[in-house]
């Protein structure tokens, strides 16, 4: 090789370098470490940043979930957010917990069900349904991470439930790991855990208590009970087996998680973050079970807000059916 030719070959290298270090860097921000939001959130981060075509970076954090997501939006040190349908529903329309409507909100994609795990001490369960929390006369129990979506529609479901929480329980504070430790310890009786299934706190709470621990069902009059506002959940079969020594299944409720966007994110960004999570779902179901029940005829199911154009473009290459209230984005 001559010097002009290893010249020219390091100029093109170097060329290529920096148009990847040039590449924008965007932020996804997701849910607390061992819920579901972060590990499916860093795995579609790595997909994206390791193709180059993609013209953009992207990098996963984790937050306290949905509510402080809500913030990070609103402040632009995120632009992309996983976040439970209601809390998606609430910021567009400025309700709920949130005062002032967030009309830069736009959706991407309906993610993997929101599944409600309550738990329980076995021998404190008596009916075995979400009203048992009506009688723990004061035991302990975690309801989530503070200004978390745990928090939040865990008290919202108890509020629809007529449980008094803040008379007849005492409360703590706890992500999902350090709840599971807290069970083990006997520090509390039972968690509040919403996310997709398998979650990874709950299977190590499941194999080192067994039959010691409960997961709670839900029944019609509970399930409409919590509809009366956003009728947005449905019943949900966790499988026997879902969980260490879970022989029989557990009926219990879910809504959709979301991704969403800002309105300002340039449209081929959210185009290509579109078409990327969807054509590489089975390295995403590799990361983590609950993917497994996504599918593109299902992308707009639950969506609460309207699309972001760079997606619409994209579902309406597939051919996917579009609401007409999810348009005008």
């Amino acid at each position: 090789m001559t010097r002009l030719t290893l010249l020219i070959v390091c100029l093109l290298l170097s060329s290529c370098s920096e148009r990847v270090g040039q590449r924008q860097t965007y932020v996804l921000t997701t849910g607390t470490t061992s819920a579901t939001y972060y590990p499916v959130g860093v795995a579609l981060a790595t997909i994206v940043s390791a193709r180059e075509e993609a013209n953009f970076a992207l990098t996963a954090i984790s937050s306290a979930g949905s509510l402080e997501n809500v913030k990070l939006l609103r402040d632009n040190q995120a632009q992309f957010a996983t976040m439970l349908s209601i809390f998606a529903a609430w910021s567009y329309a400025g309700e709920g917990p949130i005062q002032n409507p967030q009309t830069h909100v736009r959706g991407v994609t309906a993610l993997w069900p929101n599944v409600e795990h309550l738990l329980l001490r076995s021998d404190l369960v008596t009916e075995g349904s979400f009203t048992d929390y009506s009688r723990l006369n004061g035991e302990r129990v975690s309801i989530g991470m503070r200004n978390s979506g745990a928090e939040i529609t865990g008290f919202y479901i108890f509020d629809a439930l007529g449980i008094d929480y803040q008379q007849n329980l005492s409360v703590a504070y706890l992500g999902y790991g350090p709840s599971a430790d807290a069970l083990q310890d006997g520090n509390i009786v039972g968690l509040n855990a919403p996310g997709g299934p398998p979650m990874a706190a709950l299977t190590r709470a499941h194999a080192l208590l067994g039959e010691e621990l409960t997961i709670l069902s839900i029944n019609q009059e509970e399930l409409n009970a919590i509809n009366w506002e956003y009728p947005i959940w449905n019943f949900y079969d966790l499988a026997p087996g879902t969980y260490p020594t879970q022989d029989k299944t557990v009926r219990t409720a879910a809504s959709a998680n979301v991704l969403v966007t800002r309105d300002d994110v340039p449209e081929e960004i959210v185009y290509n973050l579109t078409k990327l999570l969807w054509e590489n779902l089975a390295a995403l179901q590799e990361i983590h079970n609950a993917t497994k029940s996504m599918i593109l005829e299902n992308a707009l199911k639950g969506m609460p807000v309207p699309l972001h154009r760079g997606a619409l473009r994209y579902y309406e290459e597939k051919g996917i059916d579009v609401p007409e209230h999810l348009l005008g984005g």
